[in-house]
């Protein structure tokens, strides 16, 4: 700890050196705001014929002193917006100039093109008013936009989990209002998943980083996403539905008070019914959440944050037949059910904050969250099957090749509760900004699991033994897990102008200390960006930094035998956190054509991965080996191209090409599970020229194989690869009304009135991304593909007022 002092001490005083000397010159303040009153950063501020200067903050606030004069002319700056001047006269003594700028402009006949201006930093930043129109089988969310970003990879439309750069879906770390959040644990199907945490109407800004990110954002090892709801400026709300469920949500301000508050409710039953089993499908997904602000005092602040999501599924089958195989070897796999499925997952989160802003440099506040889950899964499904060579004169299968029976059963029950406190702050001087913090956390988690599935291969139970009956798997636990976490971070963003440049320095050190496996670990990170003023359009950078990924509840879970031969699940204390060390270097490159906005950017990657917990993927459950056995890289290069494709519109096209492999145990050489090689997506907008009121947005997704192994073993038994998931969603949007489209009707008071149609899985592909697997009495497995959603129209109606 004395180190970390020492460090913030320096920091102070590199910062306090800036201040100027008060009897000798005057102080010049304000806030720079665009056209939306949103704030700038990186205008450079200058006291024409001087050297006069400073440069905004992420807030828009500069401060520069000043000779005193009879009059000062102030110039501002920033690549992509107009420049400003303002004419201070008589400036003798301290003033404060708040300034608007507007965006550089190109008019193309009806359709005005906007500049775009550039970002320094490794966190990217998305429009999450793009998530409105765009076609999401997952019913809307954030994370359906993060997954057509370089880098990102997701092969299950069902699901809101994504991959970056070969990383597992538990090493994203997900902020809200800097708050971490938290899914439910036992979720092993896309089915089941429900809503994302993340409420798309309460949100007014997205930031996320595939690499490299500093050290306020906590332990993970792949990305981070940095989500900061709305505070309305006035009376706004939003309704929309469609056969995937319904949402609405209404924000307000009333002098010191503001609150949004939305509710959202889900049914996939449309997109299952496409899948190859037929089923009475009943999920039911419902989420609220509300995000209100009071105002104290004129520097005080407290925030609320609530939410209450319930997630039920109710699954009974009647009959499935799959097709799959090749055209010379075509399959035929046909089952009759008898049973169902109940499951039932219930989290309640809520936060507190009170912010301290003593003045414009300093700001200082203490968080209060607390998460409770409440899981249960319950299933006793009977299968009689068949499976052979399809005949195609046929409708089941032909000459078989085996037929039996199967019985699946579960009884889980999980409950986690997640308390912590923290203190962070933040100051700023004119060309640093120092922020630190620090967390206590405690964790409770409780688990009871009581599984297993019975399988008769032609009147053989399997394993087939002649001392008794055995059923094929099973599984039990018993545990419970007290544990306690404090961590703390420190970290300083430098700018600063040379002739060569505007540079961005980032520098940090982030600890944490588990009392479950007596760990602490240690995390210096640092990033550097660069805008050479030879030419602007020009942006490079380089992050690098230890990254660990410290063990929840379901990574300490490793699976033993007891006596009698049954799978038992134990915690592992002596798992230590897997660590990455992380080297990113990239660039973008802005430029115009066919007089529109464009930008290419580039990252290359290489992540050296040690004291890995290797662990296997069935659907969207991560079963985990439960110890530190694997040493991995995972290494490549992402590309993303943003535009105006359409004028007036932005679109991008990402590409990743990667290779990412482990060695376990020191012997066995396999791919990560999430290593797809590559990753080709892709986000489009268009208009009917002349027409803006007729829209159309696409997503596609094109993915590489992944590897996939049998139940209940690992890499070392051998493993197969799915398919490449191929995917295009296609949504058309038709503007009823609305302030933009003018007329004399009652309803044209409301902001927009749209109805849309979309079209998922346009080209109606297959995509497999798990497996059942068929055992017969020779020990013969045949892998059976269960395929995704098939192709399916929606309808929608979105009203804004």
């Amino acid at each position: 700890m004395r180190i970390i002092h020492i460090i913030v001490a320096l920091l102070f005083a590199g910062s306090l050196t800036d201040a100027p000397a008060q009897d000798a010159s005057l102080r010049i303040s304000g806030y720079v705001r665009d056209g939306d009153g949103n704030p700038l950063e990186l205008v450079v501020v200058q006291v024409k014929n001087t050297l006069a200067g400073a440069m905004t903050n992420e807030k828009g606030y500069y401060s520069l002193t000043a000779a005193p004069a009879d009059s000062l002319t102030l110039l501002y700056s920033c690549l992509g917006y107009n420049k400003a001047e303002r004419i201070v006269p008589s400036a003798r003594q301290d003033l404060r100039v708040n300034v608007q700028m507007h965006p550089m402009s190109f008019a193309l006949g009806e359709i005005s093109v906007t500049a775009s201006r550039r970002q320094i930093g490794v966190m990217e930043h998305l429009d999450a008013s793009k998530i409105k129109l765009i076609p999401d089988p997952a019913g809307g969310s954030i994370e359906s936009l993060v997954v057509t970003y370089a880098g990102v990879s997701s092969s299950n439309e069902l699901s809101s989990q994504y991959s970056v750069r070969g990383g597992s879906f538990d090493e994203n770390i997900i902020y809200v209002n800097g708050l971490e959040v938290f899914r439910p644990l036992l979720i092993r199907s896309g089915q089941q998943e429900g809503l994302s945490f993340v409420n798309p109407d309460l949100t007014e800004s997205v930031s996320f980083a595939a690499g490299g990110f500093e050290a306020r954002y906590g332990d993970k090892m792949s990305s981070v996403l940095d989500i900061t709801y709305k505070k309305p400026q006035a009376l706004e709300g939003s309704a929309s539905l469609s056969f995937l469920g319904a949402n609405a949500y209404v924000g307000h301000s009333s002098g010191r008070f503001t609150q949004v508050t939305g509710l959202r409710y889900k049914t996939s039953r449309s997109l299952l019914g496409t899948l190859d089993t037929d089923a009475e499908y009943d999920p039911v997904f419902i989420d609220l959440q509300t995000y209100m602000t009071y105002r104290l005092a004129p520097r005080w602040e407290i925030n609320l944050l609530g939410n209450i999501a319930s997630n039920n599924f109710r699954f009974i089958p009647h009959s499935r037949s799959t097709s799959f195989g090749t055209d010379k070897n075509a399959m035929g796999f046909d089952v009759s059910f008898t049973g169902q499925e109940r499951d039932e997952f219930r989290t309640f989160f809520g936060a507190l904050s009170l912010k301290h802003t003593p003045n414009e440099r300093i700001e200082t506040g203490l968080q209060f969250s607390a998460f409770n889950s409440r899981e249960t899964e319950s299933y006793d499904i009977t299968g009689l099957y068949l499976i052979g060579n399809k005949d195609e004169a046929e409708a089941q299968s032909g000459l078989p090749l085996e037929f039996g029976m199967y019985h699946e059963h579960a009884r889980n029950r999980l409950q986690a509760t997640v308390m912590n406190i923290g203190h962070y702050g933040s100051f700023r001087s004119q060309s640093n900004t120092v922020q630190w913090g620090a967390t206590f956390q405690s964790e409770r988690v409780s688990d009871r699991i009581s599984e297993w599935e019975r399988r008769d291969s032609a009147g053989y139970s399997l394993p087939h033994r002649e001392d008794g009956v055995y059923v094929i798997s099973n599984l039990y636990s018993n545990n419970s897990l007290v544990s306690a976490r404090f961590s703390a971070y420190v970290q300083d963003v430098f700018k600063f102008r040379s002739r060569r440049g505007l540079f961005t320095l980032t520098g940090g050190i982030r600890g944490s200390y588990w009392t479950y496996n007596d760990e602490l670990i240690v995390s210096p990170r640092a990033s550097l960006g660069f805008i050479p003023n030879a030419n602007q359009n020009l942006t490079f950078r380089f992050a690098t930094g230890v990254y660990y990924q410290p063990p929840f509840y379901k990574e300490l879970r490793r699976i033993t035998q007891d006596e009698a031969g049954n799978n038992v699940m134990q915690l592992n204390r002596d798992l230590l956190s897997q660590r990455s060390y992380h080297f990113i270097a990239g660039g973008d490159y802005a430029f115009m054509m066919m007089n529109r906005n464009f930008k290419l950017t580039t990252e290359l990657f290489y992540k050296h991965l040690d004291r890995l917990n290797p662990y296997t993927i069935d659907n969207v459950k991560i079963r985990y080996y439960g110890e530190n056995c694997a040493t991995g890289y995972a290494t490549g290069i992402d590309l993303k191209l943003l535009g105006e494709f359409v004028p007036g519109v932005d679109a991008w096209l990402s590409l990743s090409l990667m290779k990412a492999g482990q060695t376990i145990r020191g012997q066995t050489q396999a791919p990560l599970p999430n290593n797809p090689g590559y990753n080709l997506s892709l986000f489009f907008q268009d208009y009917f020229p002349g027409y803006e009121r007729v829209k159309l947005n696409l997503r596609g997704i094109l993915s590489g194989r992944l590897p996939v192994t049998a139940p209940y073993q690992g890499y070392e038994n051998g493993y197969y690869e799915t398919s490449p998931y191929r995917r295009i969603d296609l949504g058309l949007s038709y503007q009823l009304t609305g302030q933009a489209t003018g007329g004399n009707n009652i309803l044209r008071n409301l902001k927009n009135i749209w109805i849309g149609v979309d079209v998922f899985n346009l080209l109606g592909i297959s995509n497999t991304n798990s497996y059942l697997w068929i055992t017969d009495v020779y020990d013969r497995q045949f892998a059976v593909p269960n395929y995704l959603t098939g192709r399916r129209l929606n309808l929608r109606l979105i009203v804004d007022f």
